[in-house]
């Protein structure tokens, strides 16, 4: 049974041209945010703990934006299951809507308060000083960010991955640019560190912004919505959108602010610990693209299938996609393991940093297959079938009862070297994945959530 599920051609198809352009847009993404380590840490150790402090308080508005386009497009992918334009473009209305309210008030914090909001990781006067510096231009940038999201995710969820790869690839190529002209200065351009990386980023996005809105409505494309078209909603509309997608948002909310938490215990250790940790999750994520790929395309595909009333093919993606996120996470943990003195070498670090986040890094890649399973299981199976509260129970229970109190347990009370907090903390990861497997095994999670709208 296994072998036929693993030989299923068609599958494999369809998984790839969804999968691949979400992989490769998330490794744009994810190279970005390398470039942008890799050129700060070219300045220095507190450079880059100031940035990574600074992007984590960009990161919670990330999950947020994330929960509210990852419950749309639970609805999108089940909407063109039907091929139903007119309430796929008021999903898109109202993600819109509650992505542009939510920037507008992480973008007034990160402007106006940006030192009380960097309080909260670290005490350390210089990081704060310059991750101020950091914060407060590149909130100019969240409202971009959160039209950009919406539309990206939208044009995933009806199988059109590729516009959203193309436009972050020449993000991608800007913010490349960018950087190094601003933080390092060229010709009349004067070095600027912190805040150059910033107004690289800031730029970088208003660009894929406009670009992704321009194609969209130039191709008369199924998202492209008037204004009247995407708020023409209904309470009953509302109603039933929020009843499956706040669960999501609230997921998102509670876990980002559970990876703060994770933040702030290792900032008690040391601003080394910081860096290390900083340095370490970025590496991850480039390795996480594939896994993050696979779990979207695994949302689409299954959402597909139940919007269409194929439950039976819906349930048999489940297991197919469940056996491969095993399979891929055992192969990215043991090339993140043997790659892992190399990547670490490319950064201009100290010794203790670097011993550190070559530590971070196999722990990392020990639990990779787990974390590879979750991502499947949570954002692609759970959320896909319309089972949006069991993930959410599963996700705030093993971050919140698991790896928080066992984070602030290592770091505070057994004084634990970072590497060691983390390795904890990681434990959540294998705790969620038992009490996953037997929920997608019991077919529970299979909901059908577009019939009542």
């Amino acid at each position: 049974m296994v072998i036929e599920d693993i030989k299923d051609i068609q599958f494999y198809k369809t998984l790839l041209a969804i999968a691949l352009p979400i992989a490769l847009q998330n490794l744009i993404s994810s190279s970005l945010n390398l470039v942008d380590t890799i050129m700060i840490g070219k300045v220095g150790e507190i450079e880059i703990a100031a940035v990574g402090l600074a992007n984590q308080f960009f990161f919670i508005f990330v999950l947020l934006l994330f929960g509210i386009n990852s419950g749309s497009s639970i609805f999108i992918s089940q909407f063109w299951g039907k091929k139903d334009v007119a309430n796929i473009r008021r999903v898109l209305g109202i993600a819109l809507v509650f992505g542009g309210i939510i920037s507008l008030i992480f973008a007034g914090f990160a402007l106006f308060l940006p030192q009380m909001v960097l309080k909260f990781f670290t005490k350390d006067v210089q990081t704060i000083a310059l991750g101020s510096t950091y914060l407060s231009v590149v909130s100019l940038s969240y409202l971009a960010t959160a039209v950009s999201f919406s539309y990206s995710f939208g044009a995933r969820s009806i199988g059109e991955a590729k516009l959203p790869m193309i436009i972050s690839s020449i993000s991608l190529v800007a913010n490349t640019i960018l950087n190094y002209l601003f933080i390092f200065g060229m010709g009349f351009i004067p070095p600027m560190g912190v805040k150059g990386a910033a107004f690289a980023t800031l730029l970088s996005r208003i660009i894929e912004m406009f670009l992704l809105l321009w194609i969209i409505y130039y191709k008369e494309h199924p998202l492209a919505g008037k204004v009247k078209e995407m708020l023409d909603l209904s309470k009953s509309f509302l109603r039933n959108f929020f009843k499956t997608t706040s669960p999501v948002i609230l997921n998102e909310g509670f876990w980002s602010l559970g990876m703060t938490m994770y933040l702030a215990a290792y900032a008690r250790i040391s601003t080394e610990a910081v860096a290390a940790v900083h340095i370490s999750s970025t590496v991850q994520n480039l390795f996480m693209v594939i896994a993050f790929g696979i779990a979207n395309a695994c949302t689409i595909m299954i959402g597909n299938e139940i919007g269409a009333n194929h439950q039976e093919k819906a349930i048999s993606y489940a297991k197919k996609f469940s056996i491969l996120g095993v399979l891929i996470g055992l192969f990215i943990g043991i090339t993140l393991f043997l790659s892992t003195p190399f990547i670490v070498s490319f950064f201009n670090i100290s010794d203790v940093v670097r011993h550190s986040a070559i530590q971070i890094l196999t722990v990392f890649s020990v639990v990779m297959s787990a974390k590879v399973f979750n991502a499947i299981l949570v954002v692609g199976i759970l959320r896909g079938g319309g089972d949006t509260k069991f993930s959410l129970f599963l996700e705030m229970g093993s971050v919140w009862l698991i790896g928080v109190p066992l984070a602030f347990l290592g770091a505070l009370v057994l004084k634990l070297p970072v590497y060691w907090v983390v390795a904890l903390v990681s434990l959540e990861e294998i705790v969620k994945a038992l009490i996953g497997i037997p929920r997608v095994i019991s077919k529970k999670w299979v909901r059908n959530i577009i019939e009542e709208m």
